[in-house]
C-alpha cells in the first residue's frame, strides 16, 4: 500500500508540473462555466410581449384580452395596445413583440351560433417559444369555451331550465402546475452549467493519464519500477489513486469557485461529495478502458478524445435536457455525466441527499460495466 501511494504521488508531481493539467483541470471549467452562466443567466425565466388585434369587438374577444392582462399570465405576458393588424405584424417582425392575436369578425358570434374564421397566433421566426406559448395558451381558451358550450348544450337537451351564460363561463376543473420536480426552488444557469462545464473539463483527466501511461512505457520508467520491489497490483492502484484524485481536486474546486463567485452552491456538501467521489471512480474505470485498448500515446489521445466528447454530448453538458427531445433525455442516462448532471440539478433544485442514491449507483453500475469489459482486454493485450 506504501508503495501505491508513492506511484500516486509521482504521478500527482507530474502532473502538476504541467500547465496543461492546470489550465484544463481548474482555470478551463471556472472560466467557462462562469461565462456560460452569465451568458444564459435569466434564461430559466420567460417573458414576452404579445398583442391582441380585435376585429371582432364582442364580448369574447374582450374576455380574451382580460384574461391575457389578468394576474393568472402577469408574470408570463405583457399585453401592448396595437390600433391595426398591420401595426402589429410590423412590431412582430421588428422584435418587439413575441406573438399577436388576430381575433377575426364573429369570433363572439360564432360562440352562438353560426361559424366563424378561427383566431390566429402570428410569431417572428426569431421567437419560436414565444409563438408557442402564444399557440398554447390561445387553444387553452378555444378549448375552455367549447367546454362550456357542450356544458350548456347537454344541460340544455337534459331538460334543465334557462342557463345563466356568466355561471358557466366560470366552470373550470381544479388545476395547478409546480415545475418543481424535485425541489423546491429554480434552477439557474449557473447551477446547471456549473456542474456540466466542470464534469466536461473533469474528463480530460482520461487523456492526462492514458498518454501519461504509454509516455512512462516508451522512456522506460516502468521498467525500471518493474524491477524494484513494487507489486504489480501497487503500480496500478497508484496510477488510479493519482487519477482518482485529481478528478476530485478538479471538480470539488469548480463546486466551491463558482459557489463563492455565483452564489449558486450545488447542494448539501455530502450528497455533492457521493456524486463527485462515484465520477472520479468513472475516471479511473475510463482511464483504464482507454489504456487496455490504445497502442500508444497517441491513439490513446484519439480515443480519449471520442470517449470525452461522446459522453458530454450524450450526457446533455452542453444544452439544458430539461428542453430538449425526449429521446436527448433517455439517451443522457445511458451516461454517467448524465446522471451526475441529474444529481446535481435536483440537488440545487432543493432536493434532499436521497435524491443523488439512484445517480450515484447508476454512475457505479456504468463503472462496473467498463471494468468488466475492460479487464479481459487488458489481460489479453498486456498478458
Amino acid at each position: 500500500m506504501h508503495a501505491a501511494f508513492v506511484v500516486a504521488a509521482k504521478d500527482l508531481r507530474q502532473r502538476l508540473r504541467d500547465r496543461s493539467a492546470w489550465v484544463l483541470g481548474f482555470v478551463a471549467p471556472v472560466a467557462v462555466a462562469l461565462l456560460m452562466s452569465f451568458a444564459f443567466q435569466g434564461g430559466e425565466h420567460f417573458h414576452t410581449k404579445v398583442a391582441v388585434v380585435d376585429e371582432d369587438g364582442g364580448a369574447l374577444a374582450m374576455a380574451f384580452t382580460a384574461f391575457l392582462a389578468g394576474p393568472q399570465l402577469d408574470s408570463v405576458l405583457d399585453v401592448v395596445p396595437v390600433t391595426s393588424e398591420a401595426e402589429a405584424r410590423a412590431l412582430v417582425d421588428e422584435g418587439e413583440l413575441g406573438a399577436v392575436f388576430l381575433v377575426p369578425e364573429g369570433f363572439t358570434a360564432a360562440a352562438h351560433d353560426g361559424t366563424a374564421e378561427p383566431m390566429t397566433v402570428l410569431s417572428g421566426v426569431d421567437s419560436p417559444l414565444a409563438g408557442t406559448v402564444a399557440r398554447s395558451i390561445g387553444e387553452s381558451f378555444v378549448a375552455q369555451l367549447n367546454a362550456d358550450r357542450l356544458s350548456m348544450a347537454t344541460a340544455l337537451a337534459a331538460g334543465a331550465g334557462p342557463v345563466d351564460p356568466s355561471e358557466t363561463a366560470g366552470l373550470r376543473l381544479p388545476e395547478q402546475v409546480v415545475p418543481k420536480a424535485a425541489g423546491t426552488e429554480q434552477l439557474t444557469a449557473a447551477g446547471y452549467y456549473g456542474p456540466a462545464m466542470g464534469i466536461f473539463f473533469m474528463f480530460f483527466a482520461i487523456g492526462f493519464g492514458a498518454r501519461g501511461y504509454f509516455e512512462e512505457r516508451e522512456n522506460g520508467t516502468l521498467d525500471r519500477i518493474a524491477v524494484a520491489p513494487v507489486d504489480a497490483g501497487a503500480l496500478l492502484l497508484g496510477k488510479a489513486l493519482a487519477t482518482f484524485v485529481y478528478g476530485v481536486a478538479s471538480l470539488s474546486s469548480v463546486a466551491l469557485v463558482t459557489g463563492l463567485v455565483l452564489g449558486q452552491g450545488w447542494g448539501p456538501p455530502l450528497a455533492v461529495g457521493m456524486v463527485i467521489v462515484a465520477l472520479a471512480l468513472t475516471l479511473v474505470c475510463l482511464t483504464a478502458f482507454v489504456i487496455a485498448v490504445a497502442g500508444n500515446d497517441r491513439q490513446a489521445d484519439g480515443i480519449a478524445s471520442l470517449v470525452i466528447f461522446g459522453l458530454v454530448l450524450l450526457g446533455g453538458n452542453f444544452i439544458l435536457l430539461g428542453g430538449a427531445p425526449e429521446i436527448m433525455r433517455k439517451l443522457a442516462l445511458l451516461t454517467p455525466n448524465g446522471w451526475a448532471l441529474r444529481a446535481f440539478t435536483d440537488l440545487a433544485g432543493g432536493a434532499g441527499w436521497i435524491s443523488v442514491v439512484q445517480p450515484v449507483l447508476a454512475i457505479l453500475l456504468f463503472c462496473v460495466v467498463i471494468s468488466a469489459i475492460t479487464v479481459p482486454i487488458y489481460r489479453r493485450r498486456f498478458r
